[in-house]
């Protein structure tokens, strides 16, 4: 009788199995079915524990920007509404001035590259209910003066000022042209790696405004074509310094608002090739200015004096590798301010007198402050995100500016982030996990309680119930050149007595992170889909990854390429050596950097690769950014071997698998040059390969429709043709593996 209940329960266990769904590609790219709930961006009002969300009305087709309560979350009231606003029939972004009395309200948004955007702007009097526009012309990120009397904002490549009391607007700069001098706005470069795009800054006093000038008249400029749907293709040509090529020239400049002068800060004795940071202290007329030299390995802090444009030099950092910028400058009251340095090797924060004296080094430990909150001088406590709990996880903490009474604040296991209210007496925590879809809950900052859960995305996991979703196993892979943390991803149905194919997915990037305890998006769902096919997806970060610390981040100076491909090969080897995996069938993919390590690895790990996917990969670092490539490799002139032996393009005789070179001709930051370069190496060494290019895409190939359908179809049909097993079949093992 038992032999019968166990065979009947099999029986319903295996039905019950087969009646899951399996995931579509138009599941995850055209029907969004596994879309996430997520919470509109919000802005935390400095007046009171209330914070701002954009809404949409689509009855009235309107834009509301809403008010809300923390405490209760529930809504208090509307602030503007463009069913009100006559000529502005809807606007995309908004900002406040100092006292959120006004508005600065964004329309017609028209995107430029990744950061940057130009539209038109208004701005709205909330109490007189007053709309003003700011320029006819679509202009670039327009600001207030902190007394709200005036917005300054750049067009054509020159500073503006409106006077939103007399309607008169002043032009600041008058030499700005496009490809050669730009004012108030960074070039390409600048924008891309270090990450900023409005390169002008009100004082406290609103009396001046310090702004970076760039003249690009001698960077080599690089041009695109746009095919478009005309009859003939047009260009697009801008200024694009490759490694070891000349930048642009900054230099810092002063404007006296009341004498309408400006006059350039000559940084004598701490000068330096970059300028990635300007800010102005809470003292007025003190300007806080970040220079770099051109091998980003000496940094300055300095001040500058905004009457006689002198300049003292606060803090140097040095290191053997690079030093990376952030956001994190605070200061407080007194002027002294909180600083974060990876110096002791890890990430940590540093509190440093008004003179630039350390104070104390507020957080220690082999761990990493991976994202910086701020400090609520009330109870002189700062707020951070880490890796306390393991390099795969996010926690959130507050500690005193003492660096006494850690505290932490987020309570379950995996990925934890927080966006706090201005007064710092609440904060929205995200939380999710490699296997939990985001929870959006509000919490007490002080003690961490959760008071409210704001959003569970339960429906979703119930959705996911009716699919043949596997876990993703996280572990520790260990190889001759080291422990590596990595995840894997089995069939549902997997058994161990048969062999899977292996497909491998990296990115590799200094200082990034693959295998993070975390919802993923949308390419997770293709790895389950993939999995439900049969094949065994893992993710290995070696050495230059990120989060374990400097000296595991900074290995790869001046080798960019090298000692990530030895890991992923030896990652590749080890896992070969597993029962389950059949060591005749292992793929590798990859995007951008990830694109240029995959190359890198069917041609210098021919013999343990299959077949690999490059997506717009760099082919060599020649052809990449100054900053960013020189950041990492120093220049060409000085290090030729670590640009050429790592370059995909010097080992193409080395291919034996199946490659598949994907590339959008719109892309700005990864050229396709680079896929060019490399069908030539390719055709000249005789070697077959597999080609697709997307017309006038950029680096992310999302535009139009269908497109990352049409990719995702294209890969996966790619990875049946090479990887499956004969005939797309499991292979029941004969022997054990040794």
């Amino acid at each position: 009788m038992m032999k019968k209940l166990l065979i009947l329960f099999l029986a319903l266990s295996s039905t019950l199995t087969a009646q899951k769904k399996e995931i579509t590609l138009e599941d995850i790219w055209s029907d969004n079915t596994f879309r996430a709930e997520s919470l509109n961006s919000f802005h935390s009002m400095s007046k009171g524990d209330f914070y701002t969300i954009l809404n949409s009305d689509p009855e009235t087709k309107s834009t509301r920007l809403d008010k809300y309560d923390y405490k209760t979350l529930e809504k208090v009231g509307t602030i503007v509404d463009s069913k009100d606003l006559g000529p502005l029939d809807d606007f995309e972004s908004y900002a406040f001035n100092a006292d959120e009395t006004k508005l600065l309200l964004g329309s017609e948004a028209e995107k430029i590259y990744r950061h940057s955007s130009k539209g038109i702007y208004y701005v709205y009097d909330i109490a007189s209910k007053n709309l003003q526009l700011v320029s006819k012309h679509k202009i670039q990120e327009p600001s207030f003066s902190p007394d709200g009397n005036k917005v300054a904002f750049v067009l054509d490549n020159n500073i503006f000022i409106k006077n939103l009391v007399s309607d008169i607007t002043v032009k600041v700069t008058e030499d700005g042209i496009k490809n050669k001098i730009i004012n108030g706005i960074t070039d390409w470069v600048y924008e891309e790696e270090f990450a900023f795009v409005r390169a002008f800054e009100w004082n406290g006093n609103s009396d001046k405004i310090a702004y970076l000038r760039f003249d690009e008249r001698e960077v080599p400029e690089f041009s695109m074509d746009i095919y478009g749907d005309a009859l003939y293709p047009s260009q697009q040509v801008f200024k694009y310094p490759k490694a070891g090529e000349k930048n642009a020239v900054v230099t810092l400049h002063m404007h006296n608002v009341k004498d309408k002068t400006s006059k350039q800060v000559l940084l004598e004795g701490v000068s330096q090739h970059y300028i990635p940071r300007i800010k102005w202290s809470n003292e007025p007329n003190t300007l806080a200015v970040t220079t770099l030299n051109r091998h980003q390995n000496n940094l300055n802090l300095v001040f500058v004096d905004g009457n006689s444009l002198t300049s003292k030099l606060v803090l140097n950092e040095k290191d053997a590798a690079y030093v990376d910028i952030t956001d994190d400058l605070t200061f407080l009251k007194d002027n002294s301010f909180l600083w974060t340095s990876e110096k002791d090797g890890f990430n940590h924060i540093y509190h440093y007198d008004a003179t630039g004296k350390l104070k104390n080094q507020v957080t220690e430990g082999n761990w990493e402050v991976t994202s910086y909150y701020g400090y609520n001088p009330k109870t002189k406590r700062i707020f951070y995100q880490s890796t306390q709990s393991g390099s795969t996880n996010r926690a959130v903490f507050s500690i005193k500016l003492n660096g006494t009474g850690k505290k932490l604040l987020s309570s379950n296991s995996g990925t934890n982030s927080a966006a706090f209210s201005n007064s710092f007496n609440y904060f929205v925590n995200t939380f999710s996990s490699a296997n939990t879809p985001s929870i959006y809950t509000l919490n007490d900052a002080k003690s961490g309680k959760q008071l409210k859960e704001i959003k569970n995305n339960k429906a979703l996991s119930e959705k996911l119930n009716d699919y043949k979703i596997s876990t993703k196993e996280f572990f520790t892979l260990k190889t001759k050149n080291g422990d590596f943390n990595a995840w894997m991803i089995k069939p549902s149905n997997f058994d161990p007595n048969k062999e899977y194919p292996l497909f491998m997915h990296q990115y590799s990037g200094p200082g990034s992170q693959q295998v993070a305890n975390r919802w993923g998006g949308s390419r997770e769902y293709w790895y389950q889909m993939l999995a439900q096919k049969g094949y065994i997806i893992a993710c290995i970060d070696g050495r230059g990854t990120g989060y374990r610390g400097r000296d595991f981040k900074k290995v790869t100076y001046k080798e960019l390429g090298k000692y990530e491909t030895e890991d992923q090969i030896e990652a590749a080897k080890e896992l070969g050596k597993l029962p389950y995996i059949n060591e005749q069938r292992i793929g590798i993919w990859g995007w951008s950097y990830g694109g240029y390590m995959s190359s890198l690895a069917i041609t210098k790990g021919a013999d343990i690769f299959k077949m690999a996917i490059a997506v717009a990969p760099v082919t060599s670092w020649r052809f990449y950014d100054t900053v960013y490539t020189e950041r990492y490799m120093r220049t060409p002139q000085e290090n030729a071997s670590g640009y050429d032996d790592n370059s995909p393009i010097n080992h193409v005789d080395k291919l034996k698998g199946a490659y598949l070179l994907i590339h959008g001709t719109g892309d700005d930051n990864v050229h396709v040059q680079n896929t060019t370069r490399m069908i030539n190496a390719l055709v000249e060494a005789n070697k077959q390969f597999d080609l697709f290019v997307y017309p006038d895409r950029a680096h992310s190939i999302r535009k139009g429709k269908n497109t990352s359908l049409h990719l995702y179809k294209k890969m996966t049909d790619f990875i049946d043709e090479h990887l499956a097993n004969p005939s797309n079949t499991i292979i029941q093992k004969q022997e054990i593996k040794h």
